[in-house]
């Protein structure tokens, strides 16, 4: 346990050193907002869809479909959890931050924080397990997600349409199920544009922690409440669910580390599009980024202990 838990700590460490890299650019006044937004662009609508088309340019076996299959059952069954444990997370918030508490609780930086953990950690086998995550995250951030914050005239059924990582899970999903693949030079890349993602979106976190107010983020007691319920009691309450069907190792362990990431930095991206107090979720962001040092690599190991037994 304690080797797999220097493992897992590693590969959370590295990630943040290369956010340290953002930080201290942030903090030396080297990454502008503009910057830091241009940046996310590319990574949101070049890097994410380019990962989901490589990760599915495997070839198609009984094994890979079942498990792609069962993947797909498993995120779509753990979000619906989540959408209906939300309902019940912090009734006695105020109106102002009770959607964005609810939905930092249950929502995780899957893209920019969970596919370089579970690639650095589980190698490229689980990369396709990963972006099926991602695309249901997608899909669910875009309509139940933007209701819990802005209320539900803010289902947004078009944007998951048009969400350029739905667009990405298609494509790759065509590959997959087809047995077609890229011409080579466009193959390689989409490959090359793919590997920037982990390097890329450390950064930008690191950038984005550099522009909080560290004060403020750690003297709040309902941040700590929020990331105590996102980065101990969701994986928790994954791992158990999950636990009695026996599944994939790399299923398993996959979903769990997924559901252990800091709140997503979407958070803080609805609450400003929808004029709510985007500051108080840029700081719930910030301080779940921040403890997911010790919590994910528990949760991580812990998953692995539980898969092997």
């Amino acid at each position: 346990m304690v080797q797999a838990l220097m493992v897992v700590g590693g590969s959370v460490l590295t990630l943040f050193l290369l956010m340290a890299v953002g930080f201290w650019f942030g903090r030396m006044g080297l990454l502008s907002d503009a910057t830091l937004s241009q940046v996310s662009r590319i990574l949101l609508y070049i890097v994410t869809p380019s990962i989901m088309i490589t990760s599915f340019e495997v070839e198609r076996t009984p094994a890979s479909q079942s498990q792609l299959l069962t993947t797909l059952a498993v995120m779509a069954g753990v979000y619906a959890v989540y959408m209906v444990l939300s309902q019940f997370l912090f009734p006695r918030a105020g109106e102002e931050h009770q959607g964005i508490m609810r939905f930092a609780a249950v929502y995780g930086n899957t893209g920019f924080m969970g596919l370089p953990l579970i690639q650095s950690v589980m190698g490229d086998e689980a990369m396709m397990i990963a972006v099926v995550g991602l695309a249901i995250f997608n899909i669910a951030t875009w309509t139940h997600g933007r209701a819990l914050i802005g209320g539900r005239s803010e289902l947004a059924v078009k944007k998951v349409a048009l969400n350029p990582g739905v667009i990405g899970f298609a494509v790759g999903l065509a590959l997959f199920f087809t047995g077609w693949r890229l011409p080579g030079p466009v193959d390689s890349a989409v490959g090359y544009l793919g590997s920037l993602n982990t390097p890329l979106a450390m950064v930008v976190i690191g950038g984005q922690m550099a522009q909080a107010n560290l004060t403020e983020v750690f003297s709040s007691k309902k941040l700590y409440l929020v990331s105590a319920v996102k980065l101990l009691g969701i994986p928790l309450l994954t791992a158990v669910i999950l636990l009695p069907f026996r599944l994939d190792w790399m299923v398993y362990v996959a979903a769990v580390i997924l559901s252990g990431c800091p709140t997503a930095g979407a958070t803080s991206l609805f609450a400003q599009g929808m004029g709510k107090d985007a500051a108080f979720a840029a700081r719930q962001v910030t301080l779940s980024t921040l403890l997911c040092i010790v919590t994910l690599p528990l949760a991580a190991v812990a998953a692995q202990l539980l898969a092997a037994g």
